[in-house]
């Protein structure tokens, strides 16, 4: 039988309780950093951009004279993307998943296509812009329209909202779909009926966030060459826009201190938009979220 040291034993408990205690403290300091680095943007931002957060702010079109500049083009260029890219990368993203989940066989190829999936969704997102710029603005001559903006944000966000859906198909239980194969209905029937309804709290919720993401975007946009001022709005798809990033951008880039406070009333408009988006989602998952 091996002796053992209890002093070494002591000791080496004693070491432990130090590392863990110091670590304790370091991811602390960390902690607090952020959170103080971010509390000091926040502060920044409010006490430059509330003075200027009003209802004339909100309705009035861009202008090159800071009293009279405001967010309404941007605030629905905005919301023209957004239409453009809701649709089409849910429709999309949740296809793949349902097709890489329920119907394409396990194999090699099927192995490469998800893991591929799940690099893109890594990939910065100024490549996605470079791709919009070759595909969509040249090689489709869409220019920089709306449809070109919406269809390379939908690239953007596309490969999220694929693995977030994959996540939510695969947390189905098995015994469900053994049930309703049980019960004579078909494969078809039975991801309509019985797992699509299962996964949509979490398919939501990342598609949901994934369409934040978009929002927030700007280099994407910028290598897709969407102005930085524009006095009008978007009529159809094929008109030009611009989107609150953008038009954040372009105030910040102004020499004058006016358009600085602008652009801090622009940045709190974008973060209440995301913190509704956000709120959605924690909402749909909340009451929506099943345990089976």
């Amino acid at each position: 039988m091996k002796f053992i040291n209890h002093q070494s034993v002591v000791n080496h408990m004693k070491s432990r309780l130090v590392v863990n205690l110091l670590s304790k403290y370091i991811f602390f300091v960390a902690t607090m950093f952020g959170l103080l680095v971010l509390g000091v943007l926040l502060y920044r931002i409010f006490t430059q951009g509330l003075g200027y957060l009003d209802f004339q702010f909100l309705q009035s079109l861009p202008s090159r004279k800071p009293e009279q500049a405001g967010v309404y083009a941007a605030l629905i260029g905005t919301v023209w993307l957004m239409a453009v890219v809701a649709p089409v990368s849910l429709l999309l993203g949740v296809g793949t998943a349902i097709y890489l989940e329920e119907y394409a066989k396990p194999n090699r190829l099927t192995d490469f296509i998800k893991v591929n999936i799940s690099n893109l969704a890594g990939v910065p997102s100024i490549v996605f812009g470079l791709l919009g710029l070759t595909v969509f603005v040249r090689a489709l001559a869409l220019g920089t329209s709306v449809l070109a903006a919406g269809l390379t944000m939908s690239l953007l966000v596309l490969p999220v909202i694929i693995v977030a859906s994959q996540e939510a198909i695969r947390a189905v239980p098995k015994e469900l779909r053994e049930a309703s194969y049980g019960m004579g209905a078909t494969k078809w029937q039975t991801i309509v009926r019985i797992v699509l309804p299962a996964s949509i709290p979490g398919i939501l919720t990342g598609g949901i966030l994934a369409l934040s993401r978009a929002i927030g975007e700007t280099a994407p946009l910028v290598v897709l060459g969407l102005p930085l001022f524009l006095a009008f709005l978007p009529n159809s798809l094929l008109d030009m826009m611009t989107v609150l990033p953008m038009q954040i951008y372009n105030w910040t880039g102004r020499p004058q201190a006016e358009f600085h406070a602008l652009a801090a009333a622009g940045i709190i408009v974008l973060l209440v938009l995301l913190i509704f988006m956000n709120s959605i989602a924690v909402l749909i998952r909340n009451k929506f979220q099943k345990r089976y």
